[in-house]
């Protein structure tokens, strides 16, 4: 059996003269949350739908929980997935659209109250679709996908439309999915949230992988940043200098240093300036966020 619940290898997806996915290689490892970033129209969507044999690649290859994608009739029925968004029937409650699901596929109906009550939808399971907000309907989207207790579970911009209460919420979901053994794979816009719940990422640029690995090996790789702060904020500049001496960049942001180097070079920091006769109130090392990482590995603004 394969040691990962998505294996990529080599695989690529051209429209035309158009190369939406270019020989791309990744792997996620089975009972983890992994990020899916890009900039739009970057990959995501053409790469997840390849994954569950809606389209057909173009070259490579993939397996999914240890399958070729060539027959997704062997995995299909262990995957859950919402891909560009939920579609349901306006007039029929949400339960309702649930139980025709589960009907469809053959899965038990049983479960659907505790779905409901899973993603936060329990007094509302009988309201229509069509009465819905937006956050609402994401919700639902995700309580389909879990109708088949789904191994892997892929979707696309899950907390779509939520409030950061909502945000939380599915975070803790799928959290705990993954603990109980799901794989979870999705794609969001929200990168402070996958910061925070991803295991591993998988980053794409213009149809290629640019990394793909653990979320904190990513943010370690980045150049930290040492916040300063002094007494008196005249001393900044020279503060500046003393740092350009020693061979480390930095900026004035209001009234904060924002130097360049290892987190190590902080104490450093502090005693020469405490031998220039600057005393510091603020002293701060920082790794650079998920979302500043990306944005400049991927030179979107």
């Amino acid at each position: 059996m394969s040691i990962f619940a998505l294996s990529v290898s080599d695989l690529s997806k051209k429209y035309g003269q158009q190369q939406a996915l270019s020989h791309a290689t990744f792997e996620v490892s089975f009972g983890t949350v992994c990020g899916f970033v890009g900039p739009n129209g970057s990959g995501k969507t053409t790469t997840m739908r390849m994954l569950l044999g809606l389209i057909t690649p173009t070259g490579g290859n993939a397996h999914v929980l240890g399958e070729p994608i060539s027959h997704p009739e062997r995995y299909l029925d262990r995957v859950g997935a919402m891909i560009e968004g939920p579609a349901f029937y306006p007039a029929l409650s949400g339960a309702e659209n649930l139980r025709f699901l589960a009907t469809l596929g053959g899965l038990a109906t049983s479960q659907i109250p505790e779905l409901l009550e899973r993603v936060g939808l329990g007094e509302r399971a009988e309201s229509k679709y069509k009465t819905y907000s937006l956050g609402m309907k994401q919700r639902l989207g995700i309580a389909a996908a879990l109708l088949p207790n789904p191994q892997l579970l892929l979707l696309d911009e899950p907390t779509n439309g939520l409030d950061p209460a909502g945000i939380q919420e599915i975070r803790e979901l799928l959290r705990s999915l993954a603990d109980d053994g799901t794989t979870v794979f999705l794609s969001s816009h929200l990168l402070s949230e996958i910061e925070m719940i991803s295991d591993s990422l998988v980053m794409l640029r213009k149809g290629e992988v640019v990394f793909a690995g653990k979320t904190q090996e990513l943010l370690l790789q980045q150049q930290p940043t040492i916040l300063a702060k002094s007494a008196d904020p005249k001393d900044l500049p020279r503060l500046l200098e003393i740092a350009h001496q020693a061979g480390h960049e930095g900026s004035v942001i209001g009234e904060v240093a924002h130097i360049l180097g290892p987190t190590e070079w902080a104490g450093t920091l502090n005693r020469l300036a405490f031998d220039s006769g600057i005393i510091l109130i603020q002293l701060e090392p920082m790794l650079p966020t998920l979302e500043e990482t990306f944005f400049e590995m991927t030179g979107e603004i």
